[in-house]
């Protein structure tokens, strides 16, 4: 007998759908799996027998043959055992062929039936949404993540057991076995706080930084952050996520998807409804960095995707990670290149960087400052050229004195700081309808002309300034998107001297790095 179960599969992020095809024959008992199949796919297979057995279908000495479809895509850390179960209880005439039509299955099964968690559920059944299937069949613990996705039905199971029983119910009789699951996507991002113990109320001073950071937050900029130890660096960055816009339902959909792929969606959390933060520590490895491995996953970089990559201590990160985000910041996204074929990551994040002038950390302060011209030097090429004309803002953290520490003077709050990169939001949104773009951080230079036209006063000092600090091309538009951002907060459409002046006043580069906090 043959039968045929779709299930899904993800290649690096992207999904796809695959057919699971048994044949079951008479002839010298054997279970084989064909289809471009690693070794650890393989192993389904025994894990399937005992599973079957322990459920009350045991799988005859007859030969069994199964083959998945596509067979050119290479199944590498996949989990099948759930189809596979399935087809052979089809083919075996233990299950009707007809009640598997329009269902998609996914699961690993344990030795005793127990039908268990998988990753990428969230693409898969997106997949399938468009695919035309009407049913998925998930494990449990997964049903919530794939009964976000609209016009399709979401069975969670918790054993093999179960799924026997509900594919031999009657189609009208199927909903009052299992309820299907569903989630309220309204009242998750209505539900959807923010994190009260990081306001920038908390932090005394700083004003030029948090209006660095307000600026990066309505236009998506990269950032650089430089000051002495214990000036507010990290609790500037902590405060970040904060004031940003919040997720549309697209950029959400789009992230929990990389987080289901990478197995990280928080237990019993449909969808992430906040903007992720993400802080490595300099010693991480490159593949940890940008992705990759043997069974490619997303890296850190990608999992801050349409949030904040907050980079502390810089220059510790060493210059060969450092120069791995320049196609990251440049073109917003990562290409791996394996046997197995090149995979694409998002990496749309804010990159959100703090280091100290030197490596004691109060250059130039002579009474504290130990460190020679040369180490600081040597401290501050760490970071090339290319990396610093890809950051948009650099802001000083000076050291803070005990007068504004003292003073008690009220500080502005997140919140009043959040609804005016809200307004300059909602300008870029009705700017790029119709568009691909979102921020604009995001324009390129066809873009940057179209959006960003400068006046005669304005083209007159943009000429002015790029030929004395001699910038790149790509400095130009930089400064041109940020000053466009700053107009959006002004919520002027005209892009003024001013806003062209504070913009050039955030730019860095290698010799005005030196000379910070001087």
């Amino acid at each position: 007998m043959f039968s045929s179960i779709t299930t899904g599969a993800v290649f690096g992020i992207e999904s796809f759908l695959m057919q699971v095809e048994t044949d079951i024959t008479d002839g010298l008992p054997s279970f084989s799996m064909v289809g471009f199949l690693s070794g650890e796919v393989k192993e389904a297979g025994e894990r399937v027998r005992v599973a079957l057995r322990n459920a009350g279908a045991a799988v005859p000495n007859v030969r069994i043959t199964v083959n998945f479809s596509p067979a050119d895509i290479q199944k590498r850390g996949m989990v099948v055992d759930l189809p596979v179960a399935v087809g052979i209880l089809a083919a075996m005439d233990i299950l009707p062929q007809h009640s598997l039509r329009g269902i998609l299955f996914a699961g690993e099964l344990g030795l005793n039936g127990e039908v268990k968690p998988v990753r990428g559920v969230l693409p898969i059944v997106r997949k399938a949404a468009g695919s035309g299937i009407t049913t998925c069949v998930l494990p449990f613990a997964n049903a919530g993540e794939g009964a976000v996705i609209p016009n399709v039905k979401v069975v969670g199971i918790r054993s093999l057991r179960q799924v026997i029983r509900y594919l031999l119910e009657p189609e009208e009789g199927r909903d009052r076995l299992i309820e299907p699951s569903h989630v309220d996507i309204d009242a998750l991002f209505r539900d959807a706080g923010r994190d009260s113990r990081f306001d920038f109320a908390d932090i005394h001073g700083q004003d030029s930084a948090k209006r660095a950071l307000e600026v990066a937050a309505a236009g998506f900029h990269n950032t650089l952050l430089i000051g002495p130890p214990g000036s507010g660096k990290s609790m500037l960055a902590k405060r970040m996520a904060g004031i940003m816009p919040p997720f549309t339902p697209e950029e959400s959909m789009e992230v929990s998807s990389i987080y289901s792929v990478a197995g990280l969606l928080p237990p019993g959390q449909a969808l992430l409804t906040q903007r992720p933060l993400l802080s490595p520590h300099h010693s991480i490895t490159r593949t940890a960095l940008a992705g990759g491995g043997v069974v490619p996953t997303p890296g850190v970089i990608t999992l801050a995707d349409r949030g904040v990559l907050f980079l502390d201590e810089l220059p510790e990160f060493g210059r060969e990670n450092l120069n791995l985000l320049r196609q990251p910041l440049e073109e917003r996204e990562i290409r791996i290149s394996r046997i197995s074929g090149t995979f694409v990551y998002p990496a749309r994040c804010l990159v959100l960087a703090a280091m100290n002038p030197c490596p004691c950390g109060y250059y130039p302060d002579p009474q504290k400052c130990r460190c020679t011209q040369a180490e600081i030097d040597r401290y501050q090429s760490r970071i090339s050229g290319p990396i610093l004309d890809r950051i948009d803002l650099c802001a000083e953290t000076p050291r803070v004195n005990a007068d504004a520490l003292l003073r008690g003077r009220e500080e502005e709050h997140s919140a009043a700081v959040r609804e005016r990169v809200m307004k300059a939001r909602g300008m870029q949104e009705e700017r790029f309808r119709g568009t691909n773009f979102r921020y604009n951080s995001e324009m390129d230079a066809a873009a940057v002309e179209k959006y960003c036209p400068l006046g005669k006063e304005a083209a007159r000092l943009m000429r002015d300034v790029f030929e004395k600090l001699q910038l790149s091309a790509r400095a130009y538009h930089r400064t041109l998107k940020t000053a466009r951002t700053i107009a959006d907060l002004e919520g002027t459409d005209r892009i003024t001297e001013d806003d062209l002046a504070e913009a050039f006043g955030y730019r860095v580069n290698e010799h005005s790095l030196r000379k910070a906090g001087a």
